[in-house]
């Protein structure tokens, strides 16, 4: 590939040349597995010092995601395959997303079907090891945990807001409902096509959780059969419920991202450790591009990591490299005035790996 023998990228690494194609398959395989904990608490208080609306975690979208595999190891479990609605050998990866910041928070790949349930659990415990705090809200669909461990965010302080599955003789209860039992609001996603659907709310029981929970039926969404979302937060408004489970499906187009720009579904392993790792630098790198378009802001403050890559990071420089500085002079393009904006033009970085040689950029 043309990036391996770009200077650039091996000098801002340290390194002379980039690594060859053995060495970047390899690589994780040769990790200690003690220190990828470390590794990422410190990473998630140093991307929280540069840029603070990254990894809060105040309201994290949760979701499992099914790395496939395509070999026949036995060793390798079948998990669900959302795009292809299938069950295949994977490994099952477990990522949160911080929806304020809009970047992955949490990742772990190496879920068993035994503990899969459960997951939301260590990953609250994880939460709070490396925050000192439990998450306040965390939003997920039907399939990810029980009734039993609701009860368990409940008892911990954490508003959850999900999906509950849809029976046959549930949906034909509601769809008996006198018409005076709907009522109609409004949503305020103003992308929606449907803002205007008819909720139903009641206080339901549900088996293995101890207290009533709040359920809101929902129709006119687009959809044939209602939805139902169940949530133990008891003030919010639905129509504010609603749309917040809406953005929650966010949490699919950085997966898509995920796998079409860093490659994450690129399976060359079956060691459960080295796509653990592979897994932990996509987030560290969603967050590198997350931040840029923070930081640059306007029109790219949303712009996924391909458009963010073509556009600022796959250019053609001039560097220069004295005792004290590294210089990289641009050439001209029309969207160099965004960089130019955001301060880029005054940015004198140290480089703790050049020997703190500051980087300074510059424009033609």
């Amino acid at each position: 590939m043309p990036d391996i023998l770009d200077e650039g990228p091996a000098l801002f690494a340290g390194l002379n040349v980039m690594p060859k194609r053995s060495t970047l398959s390899e690589y994780s395989c040769r990790v200690d597995p003690r220190r990828l904990p470390p590794l990422m608490d410190q990473w998630h208080h140093g991307i929280m010092a540069l840029d603070a609306r990254l990894g809060r975690g105040t309201s994290l979208d949760l979701d499992f995601h099914t790395i496939p595999y395509h070999g026949d190891r036995a060793l390798v479990e079948k998990h669900y395959v959302s795009k292809r609605s299938r069950r295949q050998r994977g490994i099952l990866a477990f990522v949160a997303r911080d929806a304020a910041g809009r970047t992955f928070a949490y990742a772990h790949a190496q879920v068993r079907k035994e503990g899969q349930m459960d997951e939301i659990l260590h990953f609250v415990d994880g939460w709070q090891q490396r925050t000192g705090r439990r998450p306040a809200e965390l939003v997920f669909d039907s399939r990810l945990t029980t009734y039993a461990n609701l009860a368990k965010l409940h008892q911990w302080g954490i508003r959850f807001l999900t999906l509950r599955r849809r029976t046959a003789k549930l949906l034909e209860t509601l769809m008996a409902l006198p018409a005076e039992s709907w009522c109609t609001i409004r949503l305020s996603n103003v992308g929606r096509a449907y803002r205007t659907p008819r909720v139903f709310e009641e206080m339901i029981q549900l088996k293995g959780y101890p207290e009533k929970l709040r359920q809101i039926a929902i129709t006119h969404l687009g959809h044939e059969k209602p939805t139902l979302l169940i949530t133990n937060d008891l003030k919010t408004s639905a129509a504010k419920l609603i749309d917040r489970y809406a953005r929650r499906m966010i949490i699919e187009n950085n997966l898509a991202d995920a796998i079409d720009f860093f490659h994450m579904d690129a399976l060359s392993t079956t060691v459960p450790m080295k796509i653990d790792v592979d897994l932990q630098l996509t987030l560290m790198a969603s967050a590198l591009y997350r931040m840029l378009a923070h930081r640059v802001g306007g029109l790219y403050a949303k712009s996924k990591a391909r458009m963010l890559f073509r556009e600022f990071v796959a250019a053609s420089a001039t560097v220069t490299l004295s005792e004290e500085q590294v210089t990289v002079r641009l050439g001209r393009r029309a969207h160099y005035g965004a960089l130019l904006k955001a301060g880029y033009l005054d940015m004198t970085e140290p480089i703790p790996w050049l020997q703190n040689r500051r980087l300074r950029i510059d424009f033609v």
